[in-house]
């Protein structure tokens, strides 16, 4: 692919998205709106107020609005982004807004909306973690970005996130009781499936999820297991010879 980074930790980089965004018109990540439409429409009304996280170039946003959904504000971190977006959809979209802004502190009163969407935003923000095992720093990211939306959703409203992290992966990070919202899930896509997870603000975990956000709280607070390492005799061993490069 023309626009794929030289190391997949540039998808957390506001720069590479910069210069993406200025040479690529769109671009579609789990497919479009037509694939999932049928699933959204389950869970958002077409007068609810709806944020969009990470909107990047995809026509999500103005396919949405020609479906009726009117009310829609984008938000995306990068401001080359979010001027392109604006330039060509504003004329036809006249009632959708666009807004240069970090998921991680959003620029919004609490429970400003019914409904938040995201498409791949949090999947760029974990490219590079073992999926059963999460780094502190990234989980920490998406732990922010994760309390920002449950703060702005709406008592009964949905954060939609659309993923292709299966849900043995994403309900780690997704059943929190401190987010105040249930878990829910469904797929599409021939072949290959991409997950469509639906969390309802205000509704409790389900005695599963509950349970596992317990089991990964007692397992961070356990002490770690000491690691066996075999030593080479050799003081003046070269460790780059053992690496694979």
């Amino acid at each position: 692919m023309e626009h794929l980074p030289d190391h997949n930790s540039r998808y957390k980089d506001v720069d590479y998205w910069d210069e993406r965004y200025k040479n690529e018109q769109s671009f579609e990540w789990f497919g479009e709106f037509s694939k999932f439409q049928h699933l959204l429409e389950k869970h958002v009304r077409k007068d609810d107020a709806i944020l969009v996280l990470g909107c990047g170039n995809s026509a999500m946003s103005s396919d949405m609005y020609e479906a009726g959904y009117r009310s829609i504000t984008n938000i995306d971190y990068s401001p080359v982004c979010v001027e392109a977006m604006r330039a060509r959809h504003a004329p036809r979209c006249p009632a959708m807004t666009w807004h240069t802004m970090d998921a991680r502190q959003l620029a919004f009163p609490a429970a400003s909306y019914d409904a938040v969407v995201e498409k791949g935003t949090l999947d760029a923000l974990l490219v590079d973690e073992d999926p059963w095992r999460v780094a502190p720093p990234a989980a920490g990211l998406v732990h922010t970005v994760l309390e920002e939306v449950s703060r702005v959703l709406r008592p009964g409203g949905r954060f939609l996130s659309i993923t292709f992290a299966q849900p043995h992966f994403r309900k780690r990070l997704y059943a929190r009781r401190a987010y105040d919202w249930s878990v829910a899930h469904d797929r599409y896509g021939d072949g290959f499936h991409y997950f469509l997870y639906v969390l309802t603000k205000g509704e409790a975990l389900s005695p599963e999820d509950a349970a596992l956000e317990t089991r990964l709280l007692e397992e961070a607070m356990a002490p770690p297991t000491p690691v066996a390492t075999l030593q080479d005799s050799r003081e003046d061993v070269d460790f780059l010879n053992y690496i694979d490069i």
